[in-house]
């Protein structure tokens, strides 16, 4: 007895991890060869960790200007907004990236193409899915078209809504972290694009205003910290990876002697 039931205790929170699973998966770059450094993925969990515990320090230390909830709906809208501007940005400086490239680099990225594809097919399906069976109630509309088996459909329905709502949160903050995979192509393109979102970000935050009551030099640090931050770990990636790696812009490129990954 206690054999048979060790086994489904474990089952049961790893069933309930799947989204969460498969969205790394589908995020997380995972090309062969691809070049890794310990060093700069410490420094940018180390950048995110800070970023989380002054905003929770922020929100303590000063009267928020509107409710949790109301704050909470905000970073998520941001998170989404920030998956936006990767859908665009992240596709055209791939196109431009592979159009830039001289052969053989050409072929070989075209072929890398597949990680961000995959990336951005689960993204799409996860959302095209929430909106078909929520929009209007879409689903529940559908569902006497089949008759006898609409029971079945709307047990269907539920249990894609249940797994595509945290599969898509969870794919929105990985899209973002990760750059829409971006290092699957090539590992000089997640520096690059960073800066770009986050300053596109520091826009949007610019006209939305602070959450808290706090100081203008607080609001200040904390409007511009972040994207300066990710810009000036950016910068010292860039250098890293051509200091310690030989890894350059032009290099990738095909267009200088330089070895390339």
């Amino acid at each position: 007895m206690i054999y048979t039931q060790y086994p489904l205790r474990r089952a049961r929170p790893a069933f309930l991890m799947l989204p969460f699973t498969l969205a790394a998966r589908a995020f997380r770059p995972a090309r062969p060869g691809r070049l890794t450094d310990g060093t700069i993925e410490t420094f940018q969990l180390a950048r995110t960790i800070i970023g989380i515990a002054a905003t929770i320090w922020m929100i303590y230390a000063y009267p928020m200007q509107q409710s949790m909830s109301s704050f909470a709906k905000d970073k998520l809208a941001e998170i989404f907004i920030s998956t936006g501007v990767l859908i665009v940005a992240g596709p055209l400086a791939l196109v431009l990236f592979v159009a830039a490239a001289r052969a053989p680099g050409r072929a070989v990225y075209v072929r890398r193409l597949s990680g961000p594809m995959a990336g951005f097919a689960a993204l799409f399906a996860s959302v095209l899915t929430l909106f078909l069976l929520l929009q209007n109630s879409d689903g529940a509309r559908l569902a006497p078209q089949f008759g006898p088996f609409q029971i079945v459909f709307l047990l269907v329905a539920l249990a894609a809504v249940l797994f595509a709502v945290p599969f898509g949160l969870a794919s929105a903050v990985l899209c973002v972290h990760h750059v829409f995979r971006t290092g699957d192509v090539h590992e000089i393109l997640p520096p690059l694009l960073s800066p770009v979102l986050v300053w596109v970000m520091f826009g949007f935050q610019l006209a939305g205003g602070s959450p808290v009551a706090a100081p203008q030099a607080v609001q200040l640090l904390f409007l511009v910290g972040p994207p300066l931050s990710v810009t000036l770990l950016s910068m010292w990636e860039i250098r890293r990876l051509r200091t310690r790696f030989g890894v350059t812009l032009l290099g990738a490129l095909h267009r200088d002697r330089r070895p390339t990954h």
